[in-house]
Order: C-alpha cells, then sequence, then structure tokens
C-alpha cells in the first residue's frame, strides 16, 4: 500500500509540474522563448515538495493536523531546492540548446532529469531533520539521506534511460502524440521517484517501547504500587545499551519517553537491581524481550506470566509472543493494597518510527 501511494503522489507531482509550466508558458506567456527556464524549475518543485508532503502525511496518517503544522518548513526548503536545480537544469538547456552549440539532446535529457530527481532526493533527505525525532541520530540521518539521494540519482537516470529507449523502439511519437510526449516522460520519472522513496524512506525497524500508564512523573518523589516512596522506574544504560529516543541523558522512566532497544539482544524487565528495565514492585524477573533483526518475542516468567497483559488480555500460559507495532504491554505489581485503584506500568512496543512526535 505504502508504494502504491508513493507512486501515485510522484506521477501526479510530476504532472502537476508538467501542467503548472504550460500554465506560464501558454497562458501568461512568461519567458516564451526559453520554456526549460519555466518548465524545469516547476517540475523539479513539484516533484520534492510533493514527496515530501507525501512522507509526512503517510508517516502520520491519523495526525493531519500535526501533518501540517509541521510540513511547512520542510516544504519550504524543498520548494528552494527544487526552484535552484530546476534553474539550472533549464539553463544547462538553454545553452545548448543555442543553434551555434552541437550537442546530443538524448545525453541533454538524461543530465536534465538527473539533476531534477537528485533534487528531489536531496530535498526529501535534508527536510527529513525537521518533521522526525529519528533523524536527531546524526548516524541515521546521514544514512537517510545518503539512501534517498542515491535512490533518487538511480531513478532518475532509469527513467531518463527507459523514455529514451522507448523512443527509439517507437521512433519519433506518432503526430497524435506530439503534445503528450513530455508528459509521459516526466510521469515515468515521478513514477520511478515515487517507487524507490517508498522503500528508501521506509519506516527504521529499530524497536522501542514508549512509556504509558503507571510511569506518571509525580515530582521529585516517587509512589511505588503499593503507595510507598520508593525509587523511580529506570533503564540499565550500560548493560543492556538502552536509552530513550528523546536523548535523555537521565535513566528514569517517565510517561511519553520512548526506549530505544538494541538492534539484537536480550532486555530483562523486573525490579532486580540487575534488570535491563527495573521497575520497582515487579516480580523481580518479569519477563524477557528478546530482540532480533524486525523481530521482537516476548518471553514471560513461568511463574509470574499472570501478571502480564498483552492487548488488554491476560496471559494464561509463558508461552513466548512475537509481538507487532502497536501492542500494548501492560506489567502488573505481586501486590494491589489499594483494590479500588489497581497500579499497572503499560508500554507500547514498536517496530518502527511511524510517528514524528513517538
Amino acid at each position: 500500500m505504502r508504494s502504491y501511494f508513493y507512486i501515485l503522489a510522484g506521477i501526479t507531482s510530476a504532472l502537476i509540474g508538467w501542467n503548472l509550466g504550460q500554465v506560464f508558458l501558454t497562458d501568461l506567456g512568461l519567458l516564451k522563448p526559453f520554456p526549460e527556464l519555466v518548465l524545469f524549475p516547476c517540475i523539479a518543485v513539484s516533484l520534492a515538495v510533493g514527496m515530501v508532503f507525501t512522507e509526512i502525511f503517510v508517516s502520520t496518517p491519523t495526525r493531519p493536523k500535526l501533518c501540517w503544522r509541521i510540513a511547512l518548513f520542510p516544504i519550504a526548503i524543498a520548494a528552494a531546492l527544487g526552484i535552484l536545480a530546476g534553474l539550472i537544469a533549464g539553463g544547462i538547456s538553454q545553452i545548448v540548446l543555442l543553434p551555434q552549440v552541437r550537442f546530443d539532446t538524448r545525453i541533454l535529457r538524461i543530465v536534465s532529469w538527473l539533476l531534477i530527481g537528485t533534487s528531489t532526493g536531496i530535498a526529501e533527505g535534508v527536510s527529513w531533520r525537521w518533521h522526525s525525532i529519528e533523524a536527531g541520530d546524526s548516524k541515521r540521518f546521514w544514512q537517510r539521506f545518503q539512501t534517498s539521494t542515491i535512490a533518487s540519482i538511480g531513478a532518475s537516470l532509469a527513467a531518463a534511460l527507459i523514455f529514451e529507449i522507448l523512443r527509439q523502439v517507437i521512433g519519433e511519437f506518432p503526430e497524435a502524440l506530439k503534445g503528450i510526449e513530455d508528459p509521459i516522460g516526466f510521469s515515468i520519472l515521478g513514477m520511478l521517484l515515487g517507487f524507490v522513496f517508498s522503500i528508501s524512506t521506509s519506516p527504521s525497524y529499530m524497536a522501542a517501547l514508549r512509556a504509558g500508564s503507571g510511569f506518571e512523573y509525580t515530582g521529585d518523589v516517587y509512589y511505588d504500587a503499593i503507595g510507598s516512596k520508593s525509587e523511580y522506574p529506570t533503564i540499565n544504560k550500560k548493560e543492556a545499551k538502552l536509552k530513550f529516543v528523546s536523548d535523555s541523558e537521565s535513566e528514569q522512566i517517565e510517561e511519553g519517553l520512548s526506549i530505544q532497544l538494541p538492534a539484537t539482544g536480550t532486555i530483562k524487565i523486573g525490579s532486580a537491581d540487575r534488570a535491563n528495565i527495573r521497575i520497582p514492585g515487579l516480580p523481580l524477573h518479569a519477563a524477557d524481550l528478546e530482540v532480533k533483526v524486525r523481530e521482537a518475542i516476548l518471553k514471560p516468567n513461568p511463574k509470574f506470566y499472570n501478571t502480564i497483559e498483552v492487548n488488554g488480555d491476560r496471559l494464561s500460559s509463558s508461552n513466548p509472543i512475537s509481538l507487532k507495532h502497536n501492542n500494548i504491554l501492560t506489567f502488573y505489581p505481586l501486590q494491589q493494597d489499594r483494590p479500588d485503584e489497581e497500579k499497572l506500568y503499560r508500554f507500547v512496543y514498536y517496530n518502527r518510527f511511524l510517528d514524528p512526535q513517538a
């Protein structure tokens, strides 16, 4: 489904850009002697803005107001880069197309499309920093930036070659198709750009646990499950290489913080001093969370499996459970001195960072 959205967005953006260029050239008569200086910037801007816009809305489909609010600055960056690349491509085209210059127009078309596609990749990569907290990790940001740029270059080159091969196979476009030759070519460019971005911008599969109910901030004093002053729930950053997605230096778990789990390894959850996620009141060893490549398995302690819920269902056995994105894990303390106000600790499991504000 993600690929369909991106492909459709790519084709639509390319056609919007081409039609916008025709409005400026035909209806308004803007720079009519230099069509490439108008057409290429329109297409480059439309593709860059369209891809960034699609990435923001696909990443947070349930929060449209938030998307509109955080989209303004990334879209402005994408538009600026698109205009710059389009003007460069258009300027090169105008120079090369001068009667005094003899140059193969096929090579010119490939170079121009490469510039347009590359600007789209750079715009998507750069603007990502402003709409995802995952980009706060500089290593992840540069990895994503390089992937987007390389993918866009490859897609642009492939689109240009496909279009040139198509022209060779059918010869010159028939007279009836002369008017849609360019839209067909740019649609191929938009389609391939959309396809590669659907892959290169796919959410990271770094697992995370977001703290929810039970971890409410109560000031300098924390009260445990039975209402006594106790230590805060904490994570062991050193032994299991755990950290908060927000780059918080503290080890205290608070509501709203997301604990980024290692790519692989076993996370021990309980109240023992050596537990990787230590929560006062829980059994010394409540469960293990075994993190594998693109998979996480919850392994409850056979003695205390009945203190754990997954998606609201209390476990009836200690069988391992393969977790899915957005699964809710609830842990109950061993003692409940307040029957009228049952204490619990709740996490939401993520296996990818879909929500920029997660």
